[in-house]
């Protein structure tokens, strides 16, 4: 019984945790359309259409200028101080959300992998058959360290040292790859 209940309590701790910053970050979402749209009403009210597929104008005209004050933010936390309220924000608040960790740890990494040309996708022959993965560097006496990606997610996975035979290089771009195994994960399509 005591088992039970420590089950029970740690599962709804955890589920509070998650669902909390996702919460917050939905609502702060929320209060930032509605802001769009006391400039964005204005605007579709002077156009002559009032839906477009299915869309009010409104609401597609609020998220464009979300995207355009999201570019200027942007803009501003490529400065100097723009840095320093980003790195402070981050560390005061933002740091100390898992969720947030974890998104920002996997967008910097995908921007360095697609960022870095010595990174190469490659099909890696493993257990009989062959698996795409990212040549990371030729070591030497004939062994070559790769990347083997897990889908849906091109991001996590393991690296491994493989015998240059059993390695063949692709000739297309990383994103391109990564692009290619979170399809994997969906399966072949349905004819």
């Amino acid at each position: 019984m005591a088992a039970l209940k420590e089950f029970l309590k740690t599962t709804i701790i955890g589920g509070l945790m998650f669902l909390v910053p996702v919460i917050l970050v939905l609502v702060i979402l929320g209060h930032a359309m509605r802001l769009a749209a006391k400039i964005a009403v204005p605007i579709a009210e002077q156009l002559a259409f009032t839906q477009v597929a299915g869309v009010t104008v409104a609401t597609i005209v609020a998220a464009l200028v979300l995207m355009i004050l999201s570019f200027l933010a942007g803009l501003v936390a490529r400065t100097g101080p723009g840095r320093r309220l980003s790195r402070w924000f981050e560390d005061s608040l933002l740091g100390s959300l898992p969720q947030y960790r974890m998104v920002k740890t996997m967008a910097d990494g995908l921007t360095q992998v697609e960022g870095a040309s010595n990174i190469k996708p490659a099909l890696v022959s493993i257990e009989g058959g062959w698996q795409i993965g990212y040549v990371l560097e030729v070591v030497r006496d004939g062994w070559i360290a790769v990347f083997l990606p897990q889908a849906p997610t091109p991001m996590s996975g393991n690296v491994m040292y493989m015998p240059a035979e059993r390695v063949r290089p692709l000739q297309m771009p990383i994103g391109e790859a990564m692009l290619l195994i979170k399809r994997l994960a969906s399966g072949p399509p349905v004819r």
